[in-house]
């Protein structure tokens, strides 16, 4: 008997068939919001009242995510990007292993409930017990490979992401808000360009998950061959990189991340080995440029807030292009000469 029959006894390790494993995890990924905001709703009673409410959001939709992925490809791997940004966000509070696993179960017995109202695989079916058991299973494994991430990556180590090979967002953050303090008591011009892989949750659902990583791995290495050694270029979120360019002007950073665009759009596809149809891979990005003056103080919080919202108009407006934002307001203040 292997440790997860020892958990959950013997008849629950019998596998849930492909087909029903795939429609409860479309289930479970189509209901994510109401999972994670009744699991949210309910976590700050184990203990973890002085979390605030958007962190644990964040906590929940990365967990709902990988309790769906976990029971449609019957694994979670402990070297996935999902993984890692569970881990990533729980070193930013310190999150003790005892809440996050408190805030799994609580995900896995909202998932249960959720799950339980559907007409075809719901409490009254057939399938019931086996939808269950697959649900619980698909928990255990998510905390088994937080746990092995833990000794793969040990708090302390967090200067790389192992996916992209990149800067961590932890890396990213430290340096962020010095360079951008440097940028405006001396006066040179800062840019900010925000990646944004197109659809890569839809990549993920329709292609297995390694899919996702591989296209991100892949960016990282595409990414590395376009900026210098000085440049900051990191892993920003799952799907997300940014890039810090210091001495930088608007024209070259925008340059740069149209080339970035072409370059992803014609190289990154893939090939659906089931179909022999290639799959497009693109990208949308934001481009902040800060022309500071010497003794402007910059609030690298609004230059980050400008590039997501900048991110945003680009995908709404069709995704695989770049929109660029120079000099908006907010971004810096200029202080009086006696300050």
């Amino acid at each position: 008997m292997d440790a997860f029959d020892a958990h959950f006894g013997e008849h629950d390790a019998v596998p849930a068939p492909t087909e029903l494993r795939q429609q409860v995890a479309a289930i479970l990924l189509r209901q994510a919001d109401i999972i994670t905001g009744d699991s949210v709703a309910i976590f700050p009673y184990a203990g973890s009242e002085h979390l605030d409410v958007a962190y644990c959001h964040r906590i929940g939709q990365i967990l709902t995510r990988l309790l769906a992925f976990g029971v449609r490809d019957g694994r979670v791997d402990a070297r996935g990007g999902l993984i890692g940004d569970l881990y990533r966000i729980t070193l930013e509070r310190s999150l003790a292993v005892d809440q996050l696993f408190a805030f799994a179960y609580l995900t896995e017995r909202t998932a249960i409930d959720e799950l339980a109202l559907s007409d075809s695989l719901g409490a009254m079916s057939d399938s019931w017990p086996i939808v269950t058991q697959t649900v619980r299973r698909a928990s255990f494994d998510l905390l088994a490979a937080f746990t092995e991430r833990g000794q793969l990556e040990p708090a302390g180590s967090t200067v790389i992401d192992r996916l992209t090979t990149l800067y961590s967002r932890v890396t990213f953050d430290a340096v962020f808000g010095k360079e951008v303090d440097r940028a405006g008591r001396l006066g040179h011009p800062v840019a900010i360009i925000l990646f944004d892989v197109d659809r890569l949750s839809a990549i993920n659902q329709d292609f297995g998950y390694g899919v996702g990583d591989k296209v991100l791995e892949r960016l990282g290495i595409v990414l590395r061959t376009y900026f210098r050694q000085h440049d900051w270029v990191a892993r920003h979120s799952e799907d997300a990189i940014v890039v810090l360019l210091t001495h930088t002007d608007a024209a070259r950073a925008l340059e740069l991340a149209e080339r970035v665009r072409h370059t992803v759009e014609t190289r990154l596809w893939f090939t659906d080995h089931r179909t022999e149809r290639q799959v497009p891979v693109t990208v949308s990005a934001a481009v902040v440029n800060v022309p500071a003056s010497s003794g402007d103080v910059i609030d690298p919080e609004r230059v980050m807030a400008i590039a997501e919202a900048a991110l945003d108009r680009a995908k709404s407006d069709g995704r695989n292009r770049v929109h660029a934002v120079d000099g908006s307001p907010g971004i810096q203040v200029r202080l009086p000469s006696s300050f």
